[in-house]
Parts: C-alpha cells; structure tokens; sequence
C-alpha cells in the first residue's frame, strides 16, 4: 500500500519547504507554512476494498436531467425554510456561531427528533454529558447515536458499521487525520479533515453537518477556502443577553440565502417563533413618547420592530450619540438631515437610540421610524397608535421608496397597525388594504402629519 506524502507549503506564496519553518524566505511572512497531503493511501476507511470504483464520465447537459433535488425534512419549520427545505443527500452542511449561542443545542435538538438513524460525533462533550443534554431537551430517540471520537478513520469506522443516514460532527476543529501530523484545529488538518467528510458525503449520498468554531473577528476558525469547499454555510447569531437567535444562510448552493428563521432560546431548547413581529413590537395599548414602529426585511421575511430613542439635554460638553442594533454613522446622518432640512436643534442633545430585541438591523427603510421616534422623544409627544413607517431618508431630507413594500404593508396590515408611512413615489398594490397608506415626500411632511 503506496505510503502517504506530505510537504510544506506557504499559503501567502505558494513556495514549498521539505519541512516546517517560522518564516517564509520568499515573502518574509511569519507563521503561514502548512503541512498538505500530496499523495495518499488510495483505500479509504469508508469504503470497502471489494466494492468496485465507480469513474465518471463526461455527458451531455441533456442528457443528464435537472430533475428536482430530494430533501429530507428535518422536522424543524425554521431550519428547512433556511436550507432551503431539507437537507439535500450528499450535502455537506457548515454552521458556525459564538460560544454558547446554541450551535450544539440547535443540532441535537434536530438530531433527537428526526426518525432517521443518526450518528452525532462530539470531540468536545462525553457521552454522559451530551446524554443528560437530551434529557434536558425532552426528546430522548432511540434512533439518535452518540460517538465520542475526534480521529476521522476511526469515525469513518463506526459509521460503516452503524450505517447511519445523517451524521452530524461537533466540531471540526477538533477532529485529526492520520494522514497529517499537524494538531487537531491546524489549517491543515481542517482542510483534510472537511476534505475526506466531503469525500465521504458525496460517494455514500449521506448528508454531513458540521459545527465550526469562530473567530474574535466573527469569521468561522479555519482557511477561508473551508466555506468554499462546503456546500451550505449557516450562521447562528444573537446576542446571550436576549432569548433571540436567528439562523441566516451565508451560501446555499441548493437554496437561497435571503431566508432566515429565528428562535427563542428557553431552558428546554430552542423554541421556533413563527411570528416574531408580535414578540419584537410591545403592548400597542400603552402610547409611550419616544417610539415607533418600523416595517423591515429580513431576507425575503417582513419583521416589525419596535424603535425607541431618548433626547435629553447634554449634561457634559460634548453631546452624545449611541445606537444600540442601527449602525452609528447612519443615526448621525438622520439627526444632520433632521438639523438642516427640519430646523431641528439638536446639536447641544443627546440622542440615544435602541432597537428592541437584541437583533441588529441594517435595512435602510426603518430611517423614517428612526426619525419619528426621535422626533417623538423630543415633543416629548407620543405617536398616535397604529402608526407604522417604511420608507428610506436621503441626504436632501426626500423621503425613497423601498423594496417590496407590499410585504411590509400586508405584514402591519396583519398585525393590526391602521396607518403605515410609506414614500410619495412608492408603486403600491393594486388590491385594497385594511390598513391607510399615508404617502410623504420631504421630512417636512412627515412632521406636520404626526404633530400638526
């Protein structure tokens, strides 16, 4: 059996050592010399040696069929609206996150209640742990298996003897191939390792998932060419002060990336939240100074949520402005255009804003609600109930259209607002709706129909 050949190259340069070294000689860069696998043993542990390699063969685009892919409903309404509707068989699956947000949680939780044979391998937990973990969740299964393991042959091994029909892998970076002699977490042995799983996946038409770590930076620990080779990237996201996690998709290969599902973390698991607008906006009854409520998208999802914002005199010198979820730059262009346009002092003010719900929002057409809410805290006037804005602000005080402002209309319409402030130019369905549509132009308009 041909013996395994590995070298040494720089991933900055590309030059190629017969061993490790600090620094490379060519680019004088430090710590960028891999170990890569240049050729190896040609029997995986997988496969059996009896069974026949099967070699493709080029075909014609049509003659091969684009027939629909199959999917395997994974019994989570979120998380197959974010695949794209199931897992595709062969498909390899990346979801990555910060500590403690719930990747494991969220993957076993699928694996306990899916009726397929599942094999879930932890290079982190102990049996007993991840067992205890289950119970917690309240789904024990008999048909999910679990394999304390971080070598590949070996995992290899145990699933051509379980025959399982999913496998799921927390986390890559603690797995190690015997091909290399890199640590486990290396980029070496990540890019090895994801490239016999991928390997594995696509021969035995058994979809893999794998948990990543991140990085400080938000980044998924690892080449950059690991998000590449994979087929699905998930991201799961959230701040672990709030109970909200939301699932968006990176890069789907089988499905589109505009979707998201979102959850609610509670001591029993993750709970699915079909409607999150009830839960991100609060009591309708109470008017409170200072609010407002927006029409937003996530991905190709209508979310309302609730804005707040305090205006306060500036007890030090220099007036303060903070965002918490709405990037920085753009609440100081808002209090500018307000400045300018409106005739609104409030240089010598500090302006604090806040997106309710720990979720972070960079959808421009949630600038209208930001300016009522400040405006609102300013009059120290609350808005009428019912009112809802979407619509987009620009730097000559104009009030823009936004996308696909039918579901945003349709989704206040639903949740029982009875006015929504949309732009002047917006093209607006046809049908009727139970909700008023109220059209603005210029930052003027908009403040003299909510204060007279």
């Amino acid at each position: 059996m041909a013996k395994t050949k590995t070298a040494f190259f720089c991933q900055n340069c590309g030059t190629q050592y017969a061993k490790w070294v600090g620094q490379c000689s060519s680019c004088k860069e430090w710590n960028t010399i891999v170990e890569e696998v240049l050729e190896r043993k040609p029997a995986k542990s997988w496969q059996s040696e009896n069974k026949p390699i099967t070699s493709n063969k080029p075909r014609a685009v049509t003659e091969i069929g684009a027939g629909k892919e199959m999917r395997i409903p994974t019994g989570d309404a979120e998380l197959d609206r974010v695949l794209g509707g199931g897992l595709v068989p062969g498909s390899l699956t990346l979801i990555g996150g910060e500590p403690g947000i719930g990747k494991s949680t969220l993957m076993l939780q699928t694996a306990l209640q899916l009726p397929l044979r599942v094999l879930y391998v932890s290079g982190e937990e102990s049996q007993r742990q991840i067992a205890m973990r289950a119970e917690r969740l309240g789904n024990l299964s008999e048909n999910c298996f679990i394999l304390t393991e971080t070598n590949t042959a070996r995992i290899f091994s145990e699933i051509e003897s379980l025959g399982p029909e999913l496998v799921v892998v927390d986390s890559i970076q603690t797995l190690h191939s015997d091909y290399l002699e890199a640590g486990a977490g290396s980029i070496s042995q990540i890019r090895e390792c994801t490239a016999e799983l991928i390997s594995f996946a696509k021969q035995s038409q058994i979809p893999v998932i794998l948990i990543g770590h991140i990085t400080k930076d938000g980044n998924i620990a690892g080449p950059k060419i690991l998000e590449h080779m994979v087929d699905t990237v998930l991201q799961f996201e959230g701040d672990r002060n709030y109970l909200f996690r939301i699932l968006r998709a990176l890069k789907n290969r089988f499905g589109s990336t505009a979707e998201l599902g979102i959850y609610e973390m509670k001591g029993s698991g993750l709970r699915q939240v079909a409607n999150p607008s009830e839960i991100l906006i609060s009591n309708q009854n109470e008017r409170l100074s200072g609010t407002a409520v927006a029409a937003t998208l996530e991905g190709m999802r209508p979310l309302l949520i609730e804005i707040q914002a305090l205006v306060s005199s500036a007890v030090y010198g220099t007036p303060q402005r903070s965002a918490t979820g709405f990037p920085a730059r753009r609440l100081n262009m808002l209090l500018a255009v307000l400045e300018k346009r409106a005739g609104f002092k409030l240089a010598a003010k500090d302006v604090f804003l806040n997106v309710t719900g720990g979720i972070q929002v960079d959808d421009p057409a949630i600038d209208l609600a930001v300016l009522a809410a400040i405006l609102s805290s300013n009059a120290d006037i609350a808005l009428e109930g019912g009112y809802c804005f979407a619509a987009e602000v620009g730097l000559a005080g104009e009030i823009r259209p936004v996308p696909r402002i039918e579901q945003r209309i349709g989704e206040a319409s639903r949740l029982g607002f009875k006015t929504i402030f949309v732009s002047a130019k917006a093209s607006l369905p046809k049908t009727p709706q139970k909700i008023e549509v109220r059209k603005v132009s210029k930052v003027e308009e908009l403040v003299r129909a909510l204060f007279g």
